[in-house]
């Protein structure tokens, strides 16, 4: 996820379990673009043993076949994806992410391009459609005849953005479609929303965004569903730490001209980290936070206890939407 997947977002899941595999905020592709030295950091200081795959976005085989050597160059990514998914309107205005499910003969020349330069593992993370599910048919024709590893499907489409219940019945005919390995992704929040989507989909791999931000003990939250085990389970007091730990990660790997800026980039992460806690209270006290001393403040107010936290974030259309069908 852009601008909150990040190594010192990293660095505090991996304290609390963490991920089997990470993946890169997207490096940007065009003419005159050249590898983000903070993303490339984030592959080359992993915090964790686990492998790191390196997300491109961009729609010029060429200049993606160059980023994919300088990557594989500078760091030790265990493999390249490609992003046919964003649904965001600056990258689909640039004929990227989501928009090239829109022409596929861009995505097989991209594909066929990169093949032979990548030395780990190859996968594309898609959409299900851009406008609607039907076009999906034709999607998993063109990505069954593509030499790719594996494939990440996010069950919404573009237009959908993430204000849609998931898609599972895609993701599963996918399973059942596909010569390789298929990822489910999508409204992914706790370890019971996570089983949901391996008994709906039989996916061989379960892809985690904004509810690993929201709760970064969800990783081995799921890990211990799977193995029928018991799970820690957080309290509002942990949240705060977790919070804290994070402005102490992002602090030290940035170079803030003052506390109002870092408090901004802490909104960015406490916008999913707040979600189902005191009716949305808490999060609309610290957006209206601009300084450091206000922000702790009320972090304070709201997570000086040891109540429970949340388990579901609050559905609300806009952050989280659509896990209920995946438990229904």
């Amino acid at each position: 996820m852009q601008d909150v997947s990040v190594l010192p977002l990293w660095r505090c899941l991996e304290r609390r379990g963490g991920p089997d595999v990470y993946v890169t905020e997207y490096f940007r592709v065009h003419r005159d673009s050249h590898p983000e030295k903070e993303i490339l950091r984030s592959i080359v200081d992993s915090p964790g043993d686990e492998p790191v795959i390196a997300q491109m976005i961009g729609n010029d085989p060429e200049h993606l076949l160059r980023t994919t050597k300088l990557l594989q160059d500078q760091s030790d990514c265990a493999g390249i994806d490609i992003n046919l998914g964003c649904p965001a309107p600056t990258v689909c205005g640039k004929q990227s992410g989501g928009a090239l499910l829109k022409d596929h003969d861009l995505v097989r020349e991209i594909v066929e391009t990169l093949r032979p330069t990548v030395r780990g593992t190859f996968t594309l993370k898609t959409r299900i459609g851009f406008e609607t599910p039907e076009e999906f048919e034709a999607l998993l024709a063109l990505f069954a005849s593509l030499p790719i590893d594996g494939l990440a499907i996010h069950g919404r489409t573009v237009r959908e953005k993430y204000q849609s219940p998931v898609h599972t019945d895609c993701i599963k005919h996918a399973v059942k479609t596909l010569p390789f390995s298929v990822t489910a992704n999508g409204s992914i929040v706790n370890a019971e929303t996570a089983l949901g989507m391996h008994r709906s989909t039989g996916a061989s791999g379960l892809m985690i965004g904004r509810g690993g931000i929201r709760n970064p003990w969800l990783f081995q939250q799921v890990r211990d569903a799977f193995s029928g085990i018991k799970s820690h389970t957080p309290t509002l007091r942990d949240v705060r730490e977790y919070i804290f730990e994070l402005r102490d990660e992002i602090q030290a790997s940035g170079d803030f001209d003052n506390d109002t800026h870092l408090v901004h980039r802490m909104k960015k992460f406490t916008n999913y980290i707040t979600s189902g806690i005191h009716e949305g209270e808490f999060n609309h006290a610290l957006r209206r936070s601009n300084t450091l001393a206000l922000f702790e403040k009320i972090c304070d107010e709201h997570l000086s206890s040891d109540e429970v936290f949340p388990d579901y974030p609050a559905e609300d259309g806009k952050l989280f939407c659509g896990f209920k069908k995946l438990v229904a």
